[in-house]
């Protein structure tokens, strides 16, 4: 439990429409991280930019200039919970406004050579342009020719020719293209932070018979949390009372409110948009979903790609060849002009920029579709997979069961239907297994009464079994009640197999006297499935693959049906990794597509694992990609997202090289002067940069899609 501090306190010093300027005398203390702050207003939708400076205690918030949007952001700025221990995002560090003060200090010099003698002049020039100066000799003595040591000697050599407008127009727009390469990178930054949003948001929790408002963080598992509309959740839980629909964007990309009711999974970082809910925690501070996402992203942006460290490499190579190239014209022509315009020339910044921002955003773009990528190298390798093997149960299934069949055997003529799913109901709600949770689903759609029932006897992975009316009712697995409990079913043999070779998962219910029923589940084909595989195709898959552990005819009948080029059905969890690893002997590319606990070795041995929002917490921390969207189509998304993203760094490499090129054999040739190389230069980064950014949308104003809300 991590100690609470005293609410924000802040003053409004300044106020346009569409733009608040606050004093905040705590910024950048203990439990009040700028990072955190930026985050917590960006998460309104309402909000543009947000721009925070320490050293002057500031805050700067932009929005849509309306009443109502100024209302909000003041709401939600006095709503914030500052507390030690909140983990703040990997954003960028630095304030984006100290970059502007470079730039200010050139423009300052720039306005006042003309008012000064010509002898203070080039005073002033090389004072102005001392810090880069001085930045070209410290990068040249600890990391070696970089492209810091190109600029310096480029405004160096201006100014030891006496060029004094020369030397500080290069360098005035040396800084500004680094004040917008820094804002921009920062940006790009911003862009996974926003989507994100793990507010440390504060919670209304019952304690000793009171309702006591706490940071989120402070709740512990089994407490009851109460929300109402507009505040967001804090926790992971289940509602135990109430019905109200949920925006869970924030975290699983849904475009429409979800309806939660009683028994309902709710998720940290929804938004309740009406009506009122009891949750009972269940996942609380670093282990709600909100946290893991965060974590994973932040673990994400510390990888480089394959593609990021080769730009890289070529960057640092063509430092060299801007440097011969300048050498060679000097010994050519001995005119300092042109190796000045030589020099200005930098493929660096376009290149090493270029392809991490492109990355960050292709991330962004995927995060907002509900798919969380672990950095360029996971884009990278999906944009090459050419095999995509998919494990059957809760990836082309739904991972939840449903009942498809209640059927009360011979023995029992009186007893119907009902009166059979009324009763395991009545005894499975107090288990939290999938199946159970399936049979009391199906007791409420029916609308059956509870029958009251003895205390409940568990036998861990068996079954359970309860006293009922004088009697002793078991239910469990056809193992648990043969060899446990000495009731023999063997009677039923072929309804039993007809069940089984119809791929339903049997729930069996017994008393002392013999067998009593049989409750039949299947997990149900996704909707979206054969769309879904279809488009893949489309994108460039050419061979899909199923997995499964049903019996051989079921899982070929379904593979015939969707299409899939291979089928490996009756397969032990064990065995799924060692399939994979032979396609890929066979020189297949492979992704892998999984849930469950037994997923982590095929996630972890395919080119590309990718694990599907309610799988175990193994799959998820094994894949390099995570849905957090619980639809199959999001993995057709994140292929056609990869292959876009990897296009555009192709086509940025190929303009950045291009354009520096063309500008070079100009410098070179003397057709393009000192300042023409630095505006070129320069404009060529920023136009990478841009296009790098380009389908994001940095103010978060994206419209919401007007449809109904849909259940859990």
């Amino acid at each position: 439990m991590t100690p609470s501090l005293p609410a924000l306190r802040y003053r409004i010093v300044h106020q346009l429409p569409g733009r608040l300027r606050l004093r905040l005398p705590a910024l950048g203390a203990p439990g009040y991280a700028p990072d955190t702050l930026e985050l917590w207003l960006d998460a309104l939708p309402e909000v543009r930019e947000v721009r925070t400076g320490v050293a002057t205690g500031s805050l700067v918030i932009e929005f849509t200039p309306t009443p109502e949007a100024r209302a909000r952001v003041i709401e939600r700025l006095r709503a914030y919970v500052p507390h030690v221990g909140h983990d703040a995002l990997p954003v960028s560090a630095g304030e984006p406004d100290s970059g502007l003060a470079p730039v200010a200090t050139s423009l300052l010099a720039l306005a006042l050579l003309p008012l000064l003698p010509p002898g203070w002049r080039l005073a002033l020039a090389v004072t102005s342009a001392a810090p880069t100066l001085a930045r070209g000799v410290d990068t040249l003595v600890n990391e070696g020719v970089k492209v810091e040591v190109l600029d310096a000697v480029a405004v160096g050599l201006s100014a030891a020719r006496g060029e004094v407008y020369a030397a500080t127009v290069t360098d005035l727009l040396l800084r500004l293209g680094a004040y917008l390469e820094e804002r921009t990178a920062r940006r790009s930054d911003r862009m996974l932070a926003r989507l994100l949003r793990p507010d440390p948001a504060p919670a209304w929790v019952e304690r000793d018979g009171e309702l006591v408002r706490v940071p989120g963080d402070q709740v512990e598992v089994g407490e009851i949390v109460q929300v109402g509309p507009g505040e967001r959740i804090a926790v992971d839980g289940r509602v135990i009372d109430g019905v109200a629909l949920v925006d869970q964007s924030a975290v699983t990309g849904e475009d429409v409110p979800v309806r939660k009711s009683v028994y309902r999974r709710v998720i940290c970082g929804s938004v309740l948009v009406e009506g009122r809910l009891r949750i009972e925690a269940t996942q609380v501070g670093a282990e709600t979903t909100s946290a893991r996402v965060a974590r994973f992203i932040g673990d994400a942006l510390t990888k480089r790609s394959v593609t990021q460290s080769e730009a890289d490499r070529l960057a640092d190579q063509r430092v060299a060849l801007t440097l011969g190239t300048g050498a060679a014209v000097y010994a050519a022509t001995r005119d300092l002009r042109r190796v000045q315009s030589v020099f200005l020339v930098d493929y660096a910044c376009a290149l090493k920029l270029g392809t991490p921002v492109a990355i960050k955003s292709g991330m962004a773009r995927a995060a907002g579709n509900g798919v969380l990528m672990r950095g360029g190298e996971a884009i990278e390798q999906l944009a090459g997979v050419d095999t995509l093997v998919f494990d059957k149960t809760g990836t082309l299934t739904h991972s939840e069961l449903a009942v498809t069949d209640v059927e009360v055997l011979a023995t029992h003529p009186g007893c119907d239907e009902c009166d059979l799913l009324a009763l395991v109901a009545s005894i499975e709600e107090h288990a939290s297994h999938p199946i159970a949770s399936a049979v009391v689903d199906a007791a409420q759609a029916r609308g059956l009464e509870h029958i009251s029932h003895g205390e409940v006897d568990y036998l861990v992975a068996h079954g359970l079994s309860a006293d009922v009316a004088g009697g002793r009712i078991m239910i469990g697995s056809r193992h648990y009640l043969e060899e446990h409990e000495g009731i023999d079913f063997s009677p039923f043999e072929p309804r039993i197999s007809s069940f089984h070779d119809a791929g339903k998962i049997l729930l069996f219910v017994a008393n002392r006297e013999g067998p009593v029923g049989l409750i039949a589940l299947r997990d149900t084909l996704r909707p979206e499935t054969p769309e879904t595989l279809a488009r893949l195709r489309a994108l460039g898959i050419e061979r899909l693959v199923m997995i499964s552990g049903d019996r051989r005819s079921k899982a070929e009948a379904l593979g015939r049906e969707l299409g899939f080029d291979a089928v490996h059905a009756e397969v032990a969890p064990e065995d799924k990794a060692a399939i994979l690893m032979r396609l890929q002997d066979a020189g297949a590319k492979v992704a892998f597509v999984g849930d469950g606990v037994n997923d982590g070795p095929a996630l972890a041995a395919a080119d590309v694992g990718i694990a599907m929002p309610r799988g175990a917490d193994i799959a998820r921390a094994t894949a390099d990609i995570l849905l957090t969207d619980d639809r199959l189509d999001a993995v057709a998304d994140a292929r056609a997202l990869a292959l876009s993203t990897m296009r555009l760094i192709r086509n940025n490499f190929r303009a950045a090289v291009g354009i520096n090129t063309a500008i070079l054999v100009g410098a070179a040739s003397g057709r393009v002067s000192p300042l023409a190389s630095a505006v070129l230069h320069n404009g060529t980064t920023l136009a990478v940069l841009l296009n790098a950014l380009r389908g994001v949308d940095f103010d978060g104003a994206e419209e919401r899609r007007l449809a109904p809300p849909v259940d859990d």
